[in-house]
């Protein structure tokens, strides 16, 4: 019998809610027969996490994940020494939380790397904090695209079984349209399809999400699916890659949750966020893939207008280690180069990353 993974929990920032609903999380029966969860981070603030919680679990101290008694109303900690829990003010954005945030993340990493966990599914941080300590990334995906050497690694949400890519992210609507081009959508497209075999996912159409109202009706309310999409699509196919679109957007997400698609590639930001918050905001869960290990995480923030007051809901972070308790089985451990092994079936002018996206 295969054993359970070893799912590392980096407790995010100390002064927002990551701690509190760690060991909530953690007090979920179910959680235990799927993996094994390590939280990693300060005990000094996880202990107060607990207590403040009104929880009666005890920490365990684990050198090694591999040694670790992992059972209900007892927290499995790798202990992270590195903020005095009683300086910290519950709700701020301060420099040393930052810099712990920062050192979990670090820790998790090298576990990840040395394969002694699974997969890693993080609690919040908060960017304001992580500028306060002089931490030179905006978030988890470049801290950990830092510390593993990956190159534009890709995001995938997943809720209720439906999955989707982002072709752009953080940009404007205006500069999102411009960013939907012929070689960017194939490239996107190949990606998103290797990531997904990484997952076991190996079977089922990919569909990607037109921009325009009604996918653009063969030209009449904009040209991005004839001149962009369409021509991608046809050469993503003529790679044996099952796809098809443009989608209207409208309907894809609908289609992709009655299980008529594998998953989407949205066109921009919020079309796809919209469409899978709507239908479950806490969970949804976000996947970075094309790291040499698995990652999920919560998708919202640190929460700081509830911080320490024992009344943050867990539901996200536990859908965050089932997640990963899911995948981490079937995920293909490869060279950390992987975001880039995905062009290999593509032209070369067709592999030009835009880090603007992310």
């Amino acid at each position: 019998m295969m054993a359970k993974p070893i799912i590392a929990i980096p407790i995010g920032d100390p002064a927002g809610v990551g701690p509190e609903i760690v060991v909530k999380a953690l007090g979920d029966p179910t959680l235990y027969q799927v993996c094994r969860p390590l939280v990693i981070g300060d005990d000094d603030v996880v202990d107060n996490a607990l207590k403040q919680s009104g929880l009666g679990a005890k920490l365990q101290w684990v050198d090694r994940p591999g040694d670790g008694r992992y059972q209900v109303g007892s927290v499995a900690i790798c202990s992270v020494k590195s903020v005095d829990a009683g300086a910290i003010v519950m709700g701020q954005p301060q420099a040393r939380c930052g810099s712990a945030a920062f050192a979990y993340i670090e820790r998790s990493v090298a576990l990840a790397m040395a394969g002694e966990v699974d997969a890693i599914a993080t609690a919040p941080i908060n960017k304001e904090s992580l500028k306060a300590a002089g931490v030179p990334h905006i978030g988890h995906t470049e801290m950990l695209a830092e510390l593993t050497g990956t190159v534009d690694p890709l995001t995938m949400f997943e809720v209720q079984g439906m999955r989707v890519f982002f072709l752009t992210r953080h940009v404007s609507l205006r500069d999102a349209c411009g960013l939907v081009t012929r070689d960017r959508v194939l490239d996107y497209i190949v990606r998103a399809t290797t990531a997904l075999k990484r997952l076991g996912v190996t079977e089922g159409t990919m569909a990607v999400a037109g921009v325009n109202p009604h996918a653009g009706e063969h030209g009449l309310f904009g040209r991005e699916e004839c001149d962009h999409i369409e021509p991608a699509v046809k050469q993503a196919q003529s790679l044996g890659i099952d796809v098809v679109g443009p989608v209207p957007a409208d309907s894809v997400f609908h289609f992709a949750l009655e299980g008529r698609y594998t998953s989407v590639l949205s066109t921009y930001h919020d079309q796809g966020h919209v469409a899978c918050k709507t239908l479950d905001f806490e969970r949804t869960i976000a996947i970075t893939n094309g790291l040499p290990f698995l990652r999920t995480s919560v998708d919202h923030g640190t929460a700081f207008d509830i911080a320490g007051q024992g009344v943050a809901s867990a539901v996200s972070m536990v859908e965050a280690i089932r997640l990963a308790a899911k995948y981490a089985p079937y995920f293909t451990r490869v060279g950390n180069r992987d975001s880039a092994a995905a062009s290999d079936l593509l032209p070369s002018e067709s592999t030009t990353r835009i880090s603007a996206s992310h």
